[in-house]
């Protein structure tokens, strides 16, 4: 078993430096350096974090074991491909490519090398869902509100990639069920591309999930509700808080967390409805996730993100983009 990663970092913007000093405080790993093809920022963010600036991607490839792939969407899929080929790990954030195509022979590659490949959806570590994770059993409808404040990082694709994509990703990992059909409409504001969307997900058992992006919003929201028999469950991403609503029969304990509201039905279908604010993890998502991502590595095991699960977001999140486009063309 491997003791200890050799890891590097690719991009120096926001996530990579937020990367880099990470993984200073991950254990069983070796922060041994940062590349981006501006030197000066790559320079800047070594030398604030105390590692190694490369010169060159091949340059940074001789000296690790695995990557943290923190540049531009675009660009994922050509710094992944020669990652792959140089035999390293990689962490890649989301989406996993710009396209379904070059997901697919990501993915591809990293099996036949026998590598492991991790997408960086951070909302599956965010405290919220951690807190209430063991109580989603199987959700009937889901609600979901994502809206940011403009920030031109992240406009060179659709807010389905860029925001949507977190939910997308959540909903795919909680309903155990293939998608049916997709229903979606959205409008470029400010950039050239969407950015405001909405989209109806219908699964073949029945579940469907209603998803909201927008990137032009007065204030933050990330909010997710789910509905499952005898249950509601709602989640804030941003507070980390979760709260949750269910019935419970008759002769079932009342836990000390549960606060009554009283009860609903008659005779043998008489149930309490009870409510309980599940107890906030104190938890950092992201060195969570790139700590799971070193101790796939160690035990050679999948990880928990993986490329195919990146890829089945990408898809949903690609249908609903060309849903978006088509009913625009539509109206033109």
């Amino acid at each position: 078993m491997q003791e200890k990663v050799n890891i590097g970092v690719i991009g120096s913007g926001h996530l990579g430096k937020l990367h880099t000093k990470m993984f200073k405080e991950t254990n069983n790993s070796s922060l041994n350096g940062i590349f981006d093809i501006d030197n000066l920022k790559a320079k800047a963010v070594a030398e604030e974090f105390d590692t190694e600036v490369f010169n060159s991607l091949e340059e940074l490839l001789q000296k690790v074991d695995a990557v943290s792939i923190a540049a531009t969407t675009t660009a994922h899929y050509m710094i992944a491909k020669e990652c792959l080929n140089a035999g390293k790990h990689i962490f890649i954030e989301k989406p996993i490519t710009a396209t379904i195509p070059q997901a697919e022979e990501l993915v591809n590659l990293a099996n036949s090398l026998n590598l492991n490949l991790q997408v960086g959806h951070i909302e599956r570590f965010n405290p919220a869902l951690l807190s209430v994770e063991k109580y989603i059993g199987d959700p009937k409808f889901i609600q979901t509100d994502r809206l940011a404040q403009f920030n031109p990082r992240g406009t060179d694709v659709a807010v389905v990639l860029d925001l949507m994509i977190h939910d997308i990703d959540i909903i795919l990992s909680l309903v155990k069920s293939k998608v049916k059909n997709v229903e979606a409409s959205g409008v470029a504001i400010v950039s050239d591309n969407i950015d405001i969307a909405n989209a109806r997900i219908q699964f073949e058992n029945g579940a469907v999930a209603n998803v909201t992006a927008s990137r032009i919003s007065q204030k933050k929201l990330r909010k997710m509700r789910l509905f499952q028999r005898d249950g509601y469950i709602a989640l804030d991403f941003i507070t980390g808080v979760s709260e949750m609503y269910k019935l419970l029969s008759t002769d079932e304990k009342m836990l000390p967390s549960y606060v009554p509201f009283g009860e609903i039905g008659v005779g043998d279908k008489k149930k309490k409805l009870v409510y309980e604010q599940m107890e906030l993890k104190q938890i950092n998502a992201l060195k969570y996730e790139l700590q799971l991502f070193i101790d796939s590595i160690i035990k050679n095991e999948k990880p928990v993100v993986s490329g195919d699960d990146g890829l089945r977001a990408l898809r949903v999140a690609e249908t609903i983009i060309e849903k978006i486009n088509q009913s625009q063309s539509e109206m033109n």
